[in-house]
């Protein structure tokens, strides 16, 4: 256990980078549950070192409200056209019904990002949008099925599908919207949000359950707040 504690607690904060805004596109039945745990691990890290980043969601348009799959209202914060791109470190996109035609604001975005060197992340059904704008032709990925990103007339990219629960290549990172946890410690270790031992918990702790790696982020948490 204490070299399990010294592994969480040495050395700290060469991890503590400024991460600045970390985007979550808002869009009509977007999948609630695909992107939850990364919100929640990101506010554990706002937690830990307050002021490194801050959550932005964006919409295509001013006033815009999205409901959720799942039913909830959502007010984007600000508008793709306002967003500070200087302060982007990485845009979200999460599934949702609608990703078979329009987003041509996002997707222009995402293009505009990668080409800068700015990772993109999306899950689930968001897959088919990177499909559609050829992001995926030259990449490792993956996401709900090959076969759904095939509906997409500029995919070419079925060679270079993998599988598995989250894929990062060359800036992209993609899941499918049954991992939403792999998904989000993808995001984590791109971002360096947390130490490797940190991640290693909280990863563990959302796919067992165990107590033992709880109480690895009690103790965490608890130096850093002293």
């Amino acid at each position: 256990m204490e070299g399990r504690r010294r592994a969480l607690l040495d050395p700290l904060d060469r991890w503590w980078r400024p991460v600045s805004d970390v985007v979550l596109y808002a869009t009509d039945t977007m999948s609630d549950w695909e992107y939850g745990h990364l919100l929640g691990g990101l506010a554990l890290a706002e937690r830990l070192g307050p002021g490194r980043f801050r959550v932005v969601t964006a919409g295509p348009g001013a006033g815009d409200r999205v409901r959720t799959v799942g039913g909830l209202v959502v007010q984007p914060s600000t508008t793709l056209a306002e967003l500070d791109r200087e302060r982007i470190a990485l845009l979200v996109l999460p599934g949702a019904r609608t990703w078979g035609r329009g987003h041509q604001g996002v997707l222009g975005l995402a293009q505009e990002l990668l080409a800068e060197g700015t990772p993109v992340a999306a899950i689930g059904e968001a897959a088919l949008g990177l499909a559609r704008a050829g992001v995926l032709n030259d990449r490792a990925h993956t996401g709900n099925s090959v076969g759904s990103l095939t509906a997409a007339a500029a995919y070419a990219g079925a060679d270079h599908w993998t599988g598995g629960h989250a894929v990062e290549d060359r800036d992209v990172i993609t899941a499918p919207g049954s991992s939403p946890v792999s998904f989000a410690r993808a995001v984590f270790a791109r971002l360096h949000l947390f130490p490797p031992a940190v991640l290693e918990a909280w990863y563990g702790l959302h796919t067992t359950g165990e107590q033992s790696f709880a109480e690895q982020l009690v103790v965490f948490e608890q130096q850093r707040s002293t």
